[in-house]
């Protein structure tokens, strides 16, 4: 291993516990202030409605959905779709990271919260309303991320949520 790679490595796995650590702060702020979307469906609808409040589109899976073909499929079609209306896009990996970060959040306008039924992690979009925009400086570093990534070439970056 020659340094550049030790360093190249050590620099990469710093920004992505930083864009980890940025996601989570914008998931737990996004949905304080109700501007998340959670549900393949729930999404779908919303992006058909209208597509230009999103601003971050949070594909989540972990290996056990990785053999899901109807998923897989919900997924092309949102990916797709993200990129014809220039959305950001995340793939992520730490579903149960995910659910502990949402699902201990107090109760939303659509009843969902503590005591109900688990939501569809798999999909989530962060909105950004022009009357009330969404204020987390969060969004700026995984906009910026996301960036990026498509400059070189990663249409879809990926990240991993660590269990805590």
């Amino acid at each position: 291993m020659t340094l550049e790679e030790v360093v190249g490595s050590n620099s990469t796995e710093k920004k992505m516990e930083t864009v980890s650590s940025a996601l989570e702060e914008l998931l737990v702020a996004a949905q304080r202030q109700d501007c998340l979307t959670v549900g393949v469906y729930e999404s779908a609808k919303l992006m058909n409605v209208d597509p230009d409040s999103v601003v971050l589109c949070v594909l989540a899976t972990d290996e056990e959905d990785e053999d899901d073909i109807a998923l897989q499929i919900h997924f092309t079609l949102l990916q797709a779709f993200c990129c014809d209306n220039d959305i950001n896009i995340l793939r992520l990996s730490g579903v149960r990271r995910l659910s502990q970060l949402l699902e201990e959040q107090p109760e939303d306008s659509n009843g969902n919260g503590n005591g109900n039924e688990p939501r569809d992690l798999h999909c989530i979009l962060v909105t950004n309303p022009p009357v009330q925009p969404l204020q987390c400086p969060s969004l700026q570093t995984v906009s910026s991320f996301c960036e990026e990534s498509r400059c070189r070439n990663q249409w879809v970056p990926c990240l991993q949520l660590q269990d805590r």
